[in-house]
């Protein structure tokens, strides 16, 4: 059986394929852990094999956008000064490998058909947790929290969040109306927002239910003239900023993060940044090296080991994506990392206030909030197999591909002479 190339790289004709590598790909990013490497190799195969297929539309002129490729630059770079080379040098081929199955699915995915596979990966994510998942108790905070089949409970929260805009972006931003994927987007909510409740994750909480609310706002915003949204989106920003600001200084958040058992110092995350701060201060342009600071044996991380209770002495971090990096890969590895994500961020924003309709913005302008906004208490974006660092450069490819025309066969009925007429026609879409 011969199968055609545009069934398996052409945006909207290859929604089976598509929607299984997505829905694979989320399951392989919460639990390669626990699965090894034949998962990871399986997740490899099913995006890097599209390459042999038409490289030249599936990977692109990726080389005329060197701000995408920085912080890859960056820590392949660390290599030669790293504190642990070899350490670095592996993790970079992880990461790189990584980002190239992102590459080649932001050209040969949809926006239908990546919510369509998000909401099948996060129904199978959140239920593997539900089935196979325990509860720890956090030493530090002596509150028991459900970690799913994570290691840790904002993981939890973070694939469960993943769930909820995954699914609200499929019913309200791109008008998800056959009763399959309607089912799968409620089954998705339920399963979500169990796990967050029985996480007890104050971060995944407050910040899913910002990014709806600003995604809300936005689309609202949709309904008038490009010109008067920016002067919305100012104004609205301008707002919230000031209310943010009372809320916070008023005793707000103190009183928010109470109700899920923390403080304000968001269980000792800010002793860690104070830690992070000092260490970065030794290195401060190129840090130590790609992932070469959590060494075992190394007396720092040990002590913070300690101080934490991680018996594994592995698997830790900063709790802040800007530390994280400072400390690794300095103020040139900040910089880097900064150009992709806020670059995704504010150019798909700015397609939002500068287009008619654009549900692929909507959707990726909705990820990459949320992804800033957790960049501040968590690390999701800087490793491989992980489902941030893949959402971040799938959403920054996006702005690279332009609109392009394609041809498809199409079927037009004509109501007056009461017959059917087939031809080939050309429909203007988003090539994504």
């Amino acid at each position: 059986m011969r199968i055609s190339r545009v069934s398996l790289v052409e945006p909207g004709e290859n929604s089976i394929y598509g929607v299984t590598a997505v829905s694979f790909s989320w399951l392989v990013f919460a639990y390669s852990a626990r699965w090894g490497q034949i998962a990871i190799l399986s997740y490899y195969g099913l995006w890097l094999s599209m390459i042999f297929v038409d490289y030249r539309r599936v990977l692109g002129p990726f080389y005329r956008y060197p701000w995408l490729m920085a912080f890859l630059a960056i820590a392949f770079l660390s290599v030669f000064w790293s504190n642990d080379p070899s350490s670095s040098a592996r993790a970079f081929a992880q990461y790189m490998s990584h980002i190239a199955c992102a590459l080649v699915a932001a050209r040969i995915i949809d926006t239908q058909t990546f919510l369509r596979g998000g909401l099948i990966g996060s129904v199978l994510v959140l239920l593997y947790s539900i089935l196979f998942g325990e509860y720890l108790l956090d030493p530090l905070d002596g509150t028991v929290g459900f970690i799913g089949a994570f290691s840790s409970k904002n993981q939890l929260g973070l694939y469960a969040s993943l769930g909820l805009f995954v699914a609200f972006s499929a019913v309200f931003l791109a008008k998800e109306r056959e009763r399959i994927w309607l089912a799968a987007a409620a089954m998705t909510v339920v399963l979500a927002i169990y796990c967050l409740y029985a996480a007890l994750s104050a971060t995944s909480v407050i910040t899913i239910a910002a990014v709806i609310m600003v995604s809300l706002v936005l689309q609202m915003g949709m309904k008038l003239m490009p010109s008067n949204r920016v002067v919305l989106f100012v104004g609205g920003g301008l707002f919230f900023l000031v209310a943010g600001a009372a809320f916070v200084y008023g005793g707000g958040s103190d009183l928010i993060l109470g109700l899920f058992g923390k403080d304000s110092t968001l269980t000792g995350r800010t002793y860690l940044w104070q830690q992070g701060m000092t260490v970065w201060s030794r290195n401060p342009i190129f840090g130590v090296g790609y992932q070469a600071y959590w060494r075992q044996g190394s007396s720092e991380p040990e002590r913070l080991w300690a101080e934490f209770f991680i018996d594994s002495r592995q698997g830790f971090h900063f709790h802040n994506t800007y530390i994280e990096v400072a400390v690794e890969n300095g103020v040139a590895g900040v910089l880097s990392l900064c150009a992709v994500l806020y670059t995704a961020l504010f150019g798909h924003l700015r397609r939002l206030l500068t287009r008619v309709v654009d549900v692929d913005s909507s959707v990726m302008f909705g990820l990459m909030l949320l992804l800033v906004i957790r960049s501040f208490v968590e690390i999701d974006i800087i490793f491989a197999y992980q489902v941030g660092s893949f959402l971040m450069f799938f959403a920054a490819v996006r702005l690279t591909i332009k609109h392009q025309r394609s041809k498809r066969k199409v079927r037009l009925f004509s109501a007056e002479k009461n017959d059917l007429v087939s031809g080939s026609v050309a429909v203007r879409n988003w090539t994504t």
